[in-house]
């Protein structure tokens, strides 16, 4: 059996901007991406913990240590500048890798910088 499990998430990250007149997705700062093992145009489920929306879009790469957290597209109506997001992506294992399978977590600063 194959499962879908938890393979890394940002928790607590600030929404710093949001742009509806763009195509779609999420930027986020490639440090923050680069530590939590995502790469640009996964998938990714983001829930915002100010308001209880959870969606759906995809990464891309944003500017190297801005702790840009940008929403896209329609995202940005989920959204606003300050919301605290946590954003996940999911792997699928066979049932016993699954078991051993440790999730990448990544707790930002309220920077959205990564802790040193």
């Amino acid at each position: 059996m194959i499962i879908e499990l938890l393979k890394s998430k940002i928790h607590r990250v600030k929404v710093t901007q949001a742009e509806l007149n763009y195509v779609g997705s999420i930027t986020i700062d490639e440090d923050l991406l680069d530590a939590a093992n995502i790469i640009p145009n996964e998938k990714v489920q983001i829930v915002n913990n100010n308001n209880g929306e959870r969606f759906e879009t995809y990464a891309i790469k944003g500017e190297r240590g801005t702790g840009t957290v940008c929403l896209n597209g329609a995202t940005a109506r989920k959204v606003q500048v300050g919301d605290i997001l946590i954003i996940m992506s999911f792997g699928s294992l066979p049932m016993e890798e699954a078991k051993k399978y440790k999730p990448i977590l990544v707790f930002p600063d309220d920077n959205n910088r990564l802790l040193k």
